[in-house]
């Protein structure tokens, strides 16, 4: 970290123990700071996409990250967000696994990130107890919104898939007005813009929502 400024460290210690100082004990937080590399990501920026060999595993300090999977035609799925505190599973078992990637990683908003090199992983699994239980807590909660995700689809009619998506995403912006066009939401949801833009419209009506220019104000949180 020697070609950072000092204020940089400072900030980026700050923002380090903000996100994961109820988490890590403070020789880990030391060493986060010594080895990982600070990197901002500004919105709809790519961080990982498909078929990278992963060499850094990422700790979110700030902003948000949507994980997206790729089916054989091209057609992408939301699979789960990423906030401040947390890693991506499927990242840790391609590090682990030193594979290509089945995801892309896409920023939300503005996203700050310490990549942690994947040599660190191991060392800190046997050294760290707090680490090994980030990294198995992780795997649990990816896991847990994978499944939830195949619920709303297997369960759910398009409309509360629709209703929960941007809920998901007003929480996590922590705004109730969603900047998003129908476009981007049909991507997301795997499905065509026309049947987006009805379904929203049907939302409206029933007054869980009001439409706005690519932007969606969500009343019913």
């Amino acid at each position: 970290m020697l070609f950072l400024t000092f204020e940089k460290i400072q900030q980026m210690l700050d923002e380090l123990k903000k996100a994961y100082s109820g988490i890590f004990e403070d020789a880990l937080l030391e060493e986060i700071l010594e080895t990982g590399i600070l990197k901002t990501f500004h919105e709809n920026d790519k961080i990982i996409d498909y078929g990278d060999y992963v060499k850094f595993l990422p700790l979110l300090l700030s902003g948000a990250i949507k994980i997206l999977r790729e089916d054989k035609e091209g057609d992408e799925l939301l699979l789960y967000f990423l906030e401040s505190g947390d890693t991506c599973a499927m990242t840790l078992s391609c590090c682990l696994g030193q594979t290509r990637s089945e995801i892309r990683a896409v920023a939300e908003k503005e996203t700050q990130l310490i990549m942690i090199p994947i040599q660190k992983m191991e060392e800190w699994t046997s050294k760290y107890k707090s680490w090994r239980n980030f990294v198995f807590d992780s795997y649990h909660s990816r896991l847990t919104e994978m499944l939830e995700t195949i619920d709303t689809i297997a369960f759910l009619n398009m409309d509360k898939r629709l209703m929960r998506y941007l809920q998901d995403k007003a929480k996590i912006n922590q705004n109730e007005l969603v900047q998003v066009t129908h476009q981007e939401i049909a991507y997301d949801m795997h499905t065509s813009r026309v049947v987006i833009s009805r379904l929203l419209k049907k939302l409206e009506l029933d007054g869980k929502i009001e439409l706005q220019r690519n932007a969606i104000n969500v009343l019913d949180l």
